[in-house]
């Protein structure tokens, strides 16, 4: 019934059909692979430095938080670090949102310009780092909220926009 050269023709068909699943395999396993062992884009790390003063700065989830020593707007050592990946995304166009906050003891007054000051001074660093001014949102401070310690309020909050 079947000819010596349809025995040749389906042994062929088998062949490049079994060329082509074996292929498919092994992309399916090679992109497995090459996605296990390809670092990931530089997220931001968590980070956190703390000074004897009380002043530190953290990064967590993204968002670099200055915290500083009660009546004092001076930066943490460790600001540079924190602020890597801020700054890279600030010179890739994106704009950057930095809130103060204060917490409610004492004069108001005092605290809304002690957090406005904190906050312009953590822009300053980072339009010396290279982020552009007209990237930089500064945001009216704001008062603590919450179950926050005092020491948690005073802080500005660096977070990239999307």
């Amino acid at each position: 019934m079947f000819s010596s050269d349809d025995d040749t023709d389906h042994g062929v068909v088998l062949a490049i059909l079994f060329g082509v699943v074996a292929a498919i395999i092994g992309l399916v396993i090679g992109l497995g692979i090459y996605k296990t062992h390809v670092p990931k884009p530089a997220a931001m790390a968590n980070v956190e430095v703390v000074e004897a003063d009380g002043a530190s700065v953290k990064v967590v989830d993204g968002i670099v938080k200055f915290y500083f020593a009660t009546a004092k707007a001076d930066i943490a050592a460790g600001a540079n670090e924190a602020l890597v990946e801020v700054v890279k995304m600030g010179a890739a166009g994106k704009s950057v949102r930095v809130s103060g906050f204060h917490d409610a003891t004492g004069d108001l007054a005092k605290n809304q310009e002690l957090a406005k000051q904190r906050a312009i001074a953590v822009r300053d660093t980072l339009v010396a780092l290279g982020v552009a001014e007209d990237k930089i949102e500064l945001v009216k401070p704001e008062a603590m909220t919450g179950t926050g310690s005092n020491a948690e309020a005073r802080r500005v909050e660096v977070v990239v926009v999307q």
